[in-house]
């Protein structure tokens, strides 16, 4: 009897698994689910536990034994998903930006929205200027220690804390003056309130970044926003694709379409290249999902999507939640006492080993200046292989990618470096956030090796940093070096084209078989099939068979004849 209660046990514990999630203030919610337990299941069980209705922004993000980044499907069975031995450890995070986080109904969505946010600002997702820089840290500064009081908060109190990954003193001060001066009397509600809606209006709102190359090879990083479609390179936008004009999202192998139809029915392609083929798909999918989100007016309108025409294989996914306005009108309806929210204080972060200020860049002594530029070149090709839908590493991303930036000549001691030091986590991003004005030596530092001529303006903001020619000659080999492995996107193309004409031919010759088994079947069998049998009366039939197939057929039999009496003559 007691084997028999142990084996129960046992086998009992063998249909459910531990699961682990950090949610977005860094702690752990810890739970015990069925064997096969779908991911809605794993996911309302959180939410209950966050005391959260308006649930439809947020998502739980994993990585796979192959160190891809997913989301959660929450129709499909956790374990299946996750293809691991568990315990399993996910996160919790923002899956789809609102539109307008000031209109969320309750305070304790717009907190955790602001906890994201903060992540995205401090881990380089989030990019600014300095003095909105500046002043999206005294809000939460702000939000997290309350009003300034001189008793408590000494001469540079504000360098204790780590908003973005590497800061100046001079970036320090303004944060403290702003906080000292102007956001007294403020409480973390409308802190936090006041955050929400300046980070909305910055052009970067929403971006989680998803590393890949251009048809020239360029590295690029492509994201998803609440307003559309965007493509960054370097620090800047360079394209914007409202919803209504993505027409179509495809992909095929590493290769990822969007298909844009904009005003006087102009059609354009975009194809970028994705480091492997299980991030291009982890890209498509959250296209088709952030599209019929922010897109689409009901949930019913949404459709099943392939990833490739046909006759060819692809993916199949269809987007399974609701749709931002009906998420809208199901928030507005929400009555109940507002929940009570338990704000953490500023403790560091599990991917940051410290709060302490990092180091500057003014620490950079001008006899390395070569060193940093070369780090640039290498950082752009590190970046190019490490983001978040990418592999992750293990290895530490603080030296890989360091833009220069320089506000004035004043100050021209004093330069900003923003990206992160820690090791890179399944929460984190290594877009870089220039916390400056402007970012000119990397552009002149690719103008002059390709030959191309500086403004006098340019040349003059960047005359102390400008490398020597011995320097430029070294740096344009090693531009060139990493440049020459990106020129086959054309003969890729051109290749991919060949096999999908292949494979055509293929499928067309294999219907065309198909096609005449089934002709031979029914004009020289004597299968007696109510379907072959109601086809052979047909008058049609009838016809075919004694106008053109069976003269056919003693056409072929007198050349088979023929060439068997010629072969037996020999």
């Amino acid at each position: 009897m007691l084997s028999r209660l142990m084996s129960g046990s046992s086998r009992s514990l063998e249909r459910e698994y531990s699961c682990t999630v950090r949610l977005l203030d860094d702690s752990e919610y810890t739970c015990t689910i069925q064997r096969d337990a779908k991911g809605q299941y794993l996911f309302d069980l959180l939410c209950h536990h966050l005391n959260l209705l308006e649930k439809d922004y947020f998502g739980i993000r994993f990585v796979d034994p192959d160190k891809q980044r997913h989301w959660l499907e929450f129709t499909k069975s956790v374990g299946k998903q996750l293809r691991s031995q568990p315990p399993f450890t996910m996160c919790f995070r923002v899956k789809f930006y609102p539109a307008d986080p000031a209109a969320l109904k309750e305070e304790i969505t717009r907190y955790l929205v602001f906890l994201q946010i903060k992540r995205d600002l401090y881990h380089g997702r989030l990019l600014c200027k300095t003095s909105d820089a500046a002043l999206l840290a005294a809000y939460i500064l702000q939000a997290e220690i309350g009003d300034y009081d001189p008793g408590k908060h000494p001469e540079g109190y504000s360098s204790k804390f780590q908003f973005f990954p590497k800061h100046s003193e001079k970036l320090e001060r303004k944060i403290a003056e702003i906080h000292k001066t102007e956001l007294s009397g403020q409480t973390p509600a409308t802190s936090e309130l006041n955050f929400l809606r300046k980070a909305q209006t910055l052009e970067t709102y929403g971006v989680d970044p998803h590393p890949c190359k251009d048809v020239s090879g360029n590295a690029a990083f492509l994201a998803f926003t609440p307003f559309g479609f965007v493509v960054l390179q370097g620090n800047k936008r360079v394209h914007f694709i409202k919803w209504n004009e993505v027409t179509k999202l495809k992909f095929e192998g590493k290769t990822f379409y969007l298909y844009v139809s904009q005003k006087e029915e102009k059609k354009i392609i975009l194809t970028y290249f994705a480091p492997t083929p299980e991030a291009c798909k982890h890209l498509w999918k959250c296209g088709i999902e952030n599209q019929a989100f922010y897109k689409l007016e009901k949930s019913s309108q949404v459709r099943t999507v392939s990833s490739s025409n046909l006759f060819f294989k692809g993916s199949r996914f269809r987007y399974s939640g609701r749709v931002a306005k009906e998420v809208m009108e199901s928030s507005a309806k929400i009555k109940r006492e507002p929940p009570e929210i338990h704000r953490a204080g500023m403790v560091p972060s599990r991917s940051c080993p410290s709060i302490t200020h990092g180091p500057r860049l003014s620490s950079v002594p001008r006899t390395r200046r070569r060193a940093v530029h070369i780090s640039i070149m290498e950082g752009l090709e590190s970046l190019r292989d490490s983001a978040h839908s990418t592999p992750v590493r293990t290895s530490s991303h603080g030296d890989t990618f360091l833009p220069h930036v320089r506000s004035s000549r004043a100050d021209s001691n004093e330069r900003v470096a923003v990206i992160a030091d820690e090791a890179y986590s399944p929460a984190d991003s290594v877009l870089p956030t220039p916390v400056a004005e402007h970012s000119l030596e990397l552009m002149l530092l690719s103008r002059q090796i390709n030959g191309a001529t500086c403004s006098i303006e340019e040349e003059k903001e960047c005359e102390a940093s400008t490398p020597t020619a011995a320097e430029m000659e070294a740096l344009g080999g090693e531009l060139r070096a990493l440049c020459q492995g990106h020129g086959r996107p054309e003969e890729e193309q051109v290749n991919k084209f060949v096999l999908s004409v292949l494979r055509l031919l293929l499928v067309t010759m294999g219907l065309l078989f198909v096609l005449l088994l089934l002709l031979i079947i029914l004009t020289e069998s004597d299968l007696d099939i109510a379907f072959f049998r109601d086809i052979r009366q047909t008058p049609e039939f009838e016809q075919f068979h004694y106008q053109y197939f069976c003269p056919l057929r003693r056409w072929f039999a007198c050349k088979i004849r023929s060439v068997v009496s010629l072969l037996t003559d020999t």
